[in-house]
């Protein structure tokens, strides 16, 4: 089983080329990507897939410092959504401590967090362990 889609939000634009070379070349990934700019964008489309049935990505790469919606913002309207299915969500960013682990966990939908820039070994170890959960349920 491969990793059909993933969304990457994140208004870096180098970073989301390098995420999408690393996708490009990963055994375990499919081949759609979705990308947005920032919180608020993401959160109007990935609610109109939501809301007309359409699957919602695999994996959700999220960054927290972004313009017009950050990723916090992002998470504390992503969580009321209706959803069957949750999303895998990781916070990739280049700066979070333990009080930003803290509050990721406090939202029991983030999965982890992922410093920046993000590695191919990172990112081979995430899809491992989602093929690992996804196997053993």
């Amino acid at each position: 089983m491969k990793i059909k889609t993933v969304c990457i939000i994140d208004d870096d634009s180098i970073c989301v080329y390098g995420t999408k070379i690393l996708l490009n070349h990963n055994n375990y990934f499919g081949s759609n990507i979705l990308v947005y700019e920032d919180g608020y964008e993401a959160l109007v489309n990935l609610s109109a897939l939501a809301k007309t049935g359409k699957s919602l990505p695999d994996i959700i790469l999220l960054d927290l410092n972004m313009p017009v919606m950050n990723g916090w913002e992002f998470l504390d309207e992503f969580v009321k959504l209706p959803l069957t299915t949750m999303p895998h969500i990781f916070v990739v960013s280049s700066c979070f401590g333990l009080k930003e682990i803290d509050k990721g966990k406090s939202y029991g939908i983030v999965n982890d967090f992922i410093s920046k820039p993000l590695l191919e070994s990172n990112l081979t170890n995430l899809f491992e362990s989602i093929m690992t959960d996804t196997q053993t349920l």
